[in-house]
């Protein structure tokens, strides 16, 4: 974080990181391993989706 030295960088970084580690913060534990396999599947498949447009 050294290299973002101006505020509105950081803050760009900060927004776009969040939203990216919230898409794919599943909580393993929360879940068996099907059901943590299945959505990790369909996270990959929306994010794919939201990156192609």
């Amino acid at each position: 974080m050294l290299r973002l030295r101006q505020l509105r960088y950081l803050q760009k970084f900060a927004a776009v990181h969040s939203s990216v580690h919230n898409q794919f913060n599943l909580g393993r534990h929360d879940y068996g391993r099907d059901n943590f396999k299945n959505l990790r599947t369909a996270t990959l498949a929306e994010w794919r989706q939201l990156i192609a447009h």
